[in-house]
């Protein structure tokens, strides 16, 4: 009888941790503007999560399991910081405690906390989850890169959602040697050499991935930051004289892993501006840059989404990638270290 092969990770569980996404970190997991005036199922996570707004416009998460029979509490009511079930009408707060039970007053549910609750921030036109290992009151503060909170910088939220699994799309972000490939008619990495030698410099949280000897050119260099309870990523594109005012132009990323093989990308384009030439870069970038960066974004998910789903086991990696590997060794530690903690809690 022939039998099916079975890929080669399905039983590491550190890369089963890895592929649903760390625990006990914040994640971007949508635009702020898909959560409005219903309830809005989304699959974030390696979870089903239900998401809504209080009337006073603050989002709430909980996983979209109604604990009495499973129905979505998606297609439920709002009853501002609660939510009730559409299938029997069970109440569950937003910190995963049910409320009521009309249905069966006084039952053992009522007052019990069996639903799994997410504690949420909004920022930068997106909506960030903590990604807690188990039910807690207080999360670690969301603390954003400064090109995000500083009033010294503009941004626009670019969000995308790709066909590949997340790694690829942060493999993607820490390889600045394709953007003199890929990305070599852009009118932004234009230049620069089709060669180079490379290096990593360590930060406090994390480290830059850089080219030896050229800076300012192309896709020079690509950072990979902890700080914060997040993990972003940054990276600087030159920008020329018809650009507009601000200096280089900083692309701060981040990602979230989505239904199988699909990714939530948000990448926040940024200048550092202030007064009038904040005004003129944000008119500039509306009205001629965007579909410029569009293209080149476009041409990313094409590459990534058409490798295959086993494309990092099968690589023949160089000097290049020394900063892949170097990613990919810390991720692992990270979901290792996880997984000890779950194992002593149990």
């Amino acid at each position: 009888m022939d039998t099916i092969a079975t890929p080669l990770h399905a039983a590491d569980p550190v890369d089963s941790a890895l592929e649903i996404g760390l625990k006990d970190l914040w994640f971007p997991i949508c635009p702020s503007g898909f959560v409005k005036n219903d309830p809005v199922s989304l699959y974030r996570l390696g979870r089903k999560l239900a998401l809504w707004r209080d009337a006073t416009g603050k989002v709430h998460a909980l996983e979209d399991h109604c604990p009495h029979r499973g129905a979505p509490l998606s297609l439920g009511v709002i009853l501002g910081d609660r939510i009730a079930c559409p299938y029997h009408g069970v109440e569950v707060r937003c910190d995963g405690t049910v409320m009521r039970v009309p249905g069966s007053p006084g039952c053992k549910l009522e007052g019990s906390r069996p639903t799994r609750a997410f504690h949420i921030e909004e920022a930068n036109g997106a909506i960030f989850l903590f990604n807690a290992s188990e039910n807690i009151d207080t999360p670690p503060p969301l603390v954003l890169p400064e090109q995000l909170t500083s009033p010294d910088w503009s941004s626009f939220l670019c969000y995308v959602e790709w066909g590949c699994d997340y790694r690829y799309v942060v493999d993607n972000v820490m390889d600045p040697m394709h953007g003199a490939y890929l990305h070599k008619q852009s009118h932004t990495m234009s230049e620069g050499d089709m060669t180079a030698e490379f290096r990593i410099r360590d930060l406090e949280q994390g480290f830059i991935f850089e080219k030896v000897g050229q800076r300012d050119v192309n896709f020079d260099w690509s950072e990979w930051n902890e700080a914060g309870n997040i993990h972003t990523m940054r990276l600087e594109i030159p920008y020329p004289k018809t650009g507009g005012p601000g200096g280089n132009f900083t692309i701060v990323g981040a990602c979230a892993p989505g239904p199988e093989n699909t990714t939530s990308v948000f990448f926040w384009r940024c200048r550092k501006v202030s007064g009038w030439q904040r005004d003129t870069w944000r008119f500039l970038y509306k009205n001629r840059l965007e579909e410029r960066h569009w293209k080149v974004l476009e041409q990313d998910r094409v590459a990534v989404e058409a490798m295959e789903r086993d494309a990092n086991r099968r690589e023949m990696l160089y000097s290049h990638d020394m900063g892949l590997v170097r990613l990919r060794r810390r991720l692992r530690k990270l979901a290792e270290a996880q997984l000890e903690r779950a194992a002593a809690r149990s």
